[in-house]
């Protein structure tokens, strides 16, 4: 069984928004700290943003702060990655994964595990 789905990829213009959803099927979803990684075609998976187990502390890489918002509803088991303002260099597979114990807000891919599928976001100039 996958811990997380990721969904709500697509395409869009630049200039557009999508929102990603990532579901869990873990009941310890709650107590986890989550991020949210991204892989460009051939390059490395990059840090986009995390956040803590109760929703009130985030992080987010430089390149998308004032435009990406990440949230969690624990009742739900469900985070988010809201994406306005999307720009072409953001196309890339979007993954969620749970935090393995290293501080909050780690970009080290390394310290994350239970890995989505990905979902695709292409965004058009």
């Amino acid at each position: 069984q996958v811990p997380f789905v990721e969904s709500g990829g697509g395409l869009v213009q630049a200039g557009g928004s999508l929102r990603l959803s990532c579901a869990a099927s873990e009941r310890s979803f709650s107590s986890r700290n989550m991020g949210w990684f991204r892989q460009a075609p051939g390059k490395e998976r990059d840090f986009v943003a995390a956040i803590n187990e109760r929703g009130r502390l985030t992080r987010y890489t430089d390149s998308v702060k004032g435009r990406f918002t990440i949230s969690r509803d624990n009742a739900k088991n469900t985070m988010y990655l809201q994406m306005n303002s999307l720009k072409p260099e953001d196309t890339a597979v979007y993954y969620c994964a749970a935090n393995t114990g290293a501080p909050f807000g780690s970009t080290n891919q390394l310290h994350y595990d239970y890995w989505g599928q990905g979902t695709q976001v292409t965004v058009s100039s």
